[in-house]
């Protein structure tokens, strides 16, 4: 009999989901390269939005930003920053999404502002947009054997009440 590595998922994997992406100030982004087909990892800055979600601030220039332009499918890595230990055992989230641009409304930009300051250097330029990576499922490792899957409102802020 074949057993599952997949826990049920928790409350605690759900928070520790959560501060992962509301902590998170880059993330690897997988995308397909339009002309090959062939996956391309590359390293982004990530923030959330209102709701939790991820939100990239993407050059149009860069070779990711035409890969999302062509075909949304997106994954991103969230590590936990940590500079000591064994890498395997810190908590990572991958998360399966579609990315699309969005408004630069001014709570959007005032947010992003808020946690990277030195954004202002680029964030006004022409050819930087708002991409919000819409999460369809992620997996979750919080550690050894501590694997999890989720859906987005395991790893959305929950309605406010």
């Amino acid at each position: 009999m074949k057993i599952d590595p997949i826990r049920e998922t928790t409350d605690e994997a759900r928070t520790l989901a959560r501060q992962l992406l509301e902590g998170a100030r880059h993330a690897s982004l997988g995308t397909l390269d339009p002309d090959t087909g062939v996956p391309l990892v590359t390293r982004i800055a990530l923030q959330t939005d209102a709701d939790g979600a991820p939100l990239a601030l993407l050059s149009g220039l860069a070779a990711h930003t035409r890969a999302l332009a062509a075909d949304p499918r997106a994954g991103l890595l969230i590590a936990a920053e940590t500079a000591r230990g064994d890498a395997m055992t810190h908590a990572r989230l991958s998360i399966l999404g579609r990315a699309a641009p969005v408004a630069p409304d001014a709570a959007r930009r005032a947010r992003w502002l808020a946690r990277d300051p030195k954004a202002k250097v680029y964030l006004d330029l022409p050819d930087f947009r708002f991409w919000r990576i819409e999460p369809i499922s992620a997996l979750l490792n919080a550690g050894f054997g501590q694997a999890f899957r989720l859906l987005p409102p395991d790893m959305l802020k929950p309605p406010a009440e």
